[in-house]
């Protein structure tokens, strides 16, 4: 179910301190409620995920005519690009000390490593963790979150962060914003409320 942005920016999350300059894209309340201490099991399932076997035929189809076409124009190439319109080529430059190297698991799946540029873990904390992904078209950040709901339970939240790249970024955002909505979250929930349940049996 996609939220409000204002739901999560009410929030006084790691993310939000070192985003000022990036826009709040989407955010979506994710199927995987749990207690505080299964936040590690979520990450696994998003950490695992392979864009190219999706679930969804027309999903996994999208996401193989983007890595197309990334090999074609570039846009993927493994080179070091600056934030737009920022000195730093990474956000972890503007983290606290303290949370620097701090993301050191789940493991991220190759597939996920080679998506359109490869995200790279930022951070973790009890409740956040964050990946940051580079390439000709945009600077992104996928975040996850452990919401409290209290009463001990706990719920997964899936907000992404995008400065796009000069006119080509900004054209790409748009094209792509009605295939995301539609197609590829709604399958990602799909997975991951599959394996959420089945991890939970």
């Amino acid at each position: 179910m996609r939220i409000a942005n204002s739901v999560h920016q009410a929030h006084a999350w790691v993310i939000s301190q070192i985003t000022h300059d990036f826009k709040l894209m989407d955010v979506w309340a994710l199927p995987a409620e749990g207690e505080r201490d299964e936040f590690d099991s979520l990450l696994e399932i998003v950490a695992s995920f392979d864009p190219a076997d999706a679930g969804s035929a027309v999903s996994s189809a999208l996401f193989w005519i983007r890595f197309r076409l990334g090999e074609l124009f570039g846009w993927d190439k493994e080179e070091k690009r600056s934030i737009p319109g920022a000195g730093e080529a990474s956000l972890s430059a503007r983290l606290p000390e303290d949370l620097r190297g701090s993301a050191s698991g789940p493991a991220i799946s190759d597939a996920m490593r080679q998506a359109a540029g490869g995200f790279i873990p930022l951070y973790r904390t009890q409740e956040e963790w964050a990946a940051e992904l580079s390439n000709a078209t945009v600077h992104g950040v996928l975040h996850l979150a452990w919401v409290d709901q209290g009463e001990g339970r706990y719920r997964g939240e899936l907000a992404i962060y995008v400065k796009p790249r000069g006119k080509l970024g900004e054209v790409y955002l748009r094209l792509i914003g009605p295939f995301r909505h539609l197609i590829v979250y709604p399958a990602l929930m799909r997975q991951i409320d599959r394996r959420w349940n089945s991890r939970s049996r």
